[in-house]
């Protein structure tokens, strides 16, 4: 199949978003090992082009290509990966990824197909499967392991990420009276995470974790039976296992002990039809990853104030 006929089937994989399902586009790294990216995240899929490749760039850095007259980094997913390089393998595609903001291509050995998965079909990895921190979530597409690509995770051992929020903006946190100071923040990524809750530990939030949507829900309908446990507001990732960002939200629209929660999807995921969903499940608001000031401002705009 070519990759023109492959991806111009996204817009219908589209309509898949809101009811915990996803479609991946799967790929091989050099042997029979199946992985998986989100095609919300996939522009498009390149025979290897000619690339420059500088000195002091990342040793996971193949090069850099003219992509569209904006010049974009590729990352060798192999050699993360811990498999032999494919800078030098002819037969080698990129794909061409858009989300946080940024643009960037990995080489991957080839693509296979598109194939969609339910969000119960997707767990986090076991430790003893040896992927560390840069799988997030498996499953099985035909019997076959199928490993997802935590991108957050890869490019966060490339590039250092601002995750301070400014002394203005803390200076406001600081002066703020809210009724609740604590979040539930709900992400599959462990860079993520700790990005999140270094931000909110300089808000003085406290922070409750979750790993994925389930979690949280599993969570949160415990928490409302004990008023002693309150929170001000959820912070939930989209692409999580078991239950993903838009079902979690739905879920709390649709239960009456939590539908008055206010509820920000904060993902790598960004791009108007990303918008229109998140009207359409119920939450506040919608943050593309990682934006550390305007995240700030979003939560102490929506958190209850304090009526003393």
């Amino acid at each position: 199949m070519s990759t023109t006929a492959l991806l111009d089937s996204v817009e219908s994989h589209t309509r898949l978003a809101g009811h915990n399902r996803v479609a991946m586009l799967l790929f091989r790294l050099g042997d029979k090992q199946l992985f998986g990216i989100n095609v919300f995240k996939v522009r498009e899929v390149l025979r290897k082009p000619v690339m420059e490749k500088l000195p002091g760039m990342h040793e996971w850095l193949a090069g850099s290509f003219d992509y569209r007259g904006k010049t974009i980094p590729v990352i060798d997913l192999a050699m993360a990966m811990g498999y032999p390089p494919l800078a030098g393998v002819d037969s080698a595609h990129v794909v061409v990824t858009e989300f946080s903001r940024s643009m960037q291509g990995f080489l991957v050995a080839d693509f296979q197909r598109i194939v969609h998965c339910t969000g119960e079909s997707l767990e986090a990895p076991s430790v003893t499967l040896g992927f560390g921190n840069r799988v997030n979530a498996v499953s099985r597409i035909d019997g076959q392991l199928m490993a997802v690509i935590d991108v957050e995770q890869m490019l966060a051992s490339i590039e250092e990420v601002a995750a301070e929020i400014s002394p203005h903006m803390q200076h406001q946190a600081e002066q703020s009276h809210l009724a609740v100071r604590r979040i539930m923040v709900v992400d599959d990524s462990v860079v993520a995470r700790g990005r999140l809750v270094n931000l909110f530990k300089r808000m003085h939030i406290e922070c409750i974790i979750a790993q994925d949507g389930r979690e949280a829900l599993e969570q949160l309908t415990a928490m409302a039976e004990n008023d002693g446990e309150r929170i001000g507001l959820v912070i939930s990732d989209i692409e999580m296992p078991r239950l993903d960002g838009y079902a979690l939200t739905r879920a709390i629209r649709e239960t009456p002990v939590l539908r008055h929660l206010k509820v920000v999807l904060h993902s790598s995921l960004s791009g108007v039809f990303n918008e229109a969903l998140v009207r359409d499940v119920g939450a506040d608001r919608f943050i593309a990853k990682f934006q550390p000031d305007l995240l700030a401002k979003t939560v102490l705009e929506l958190m209850e104030p304090s009526t003393n």
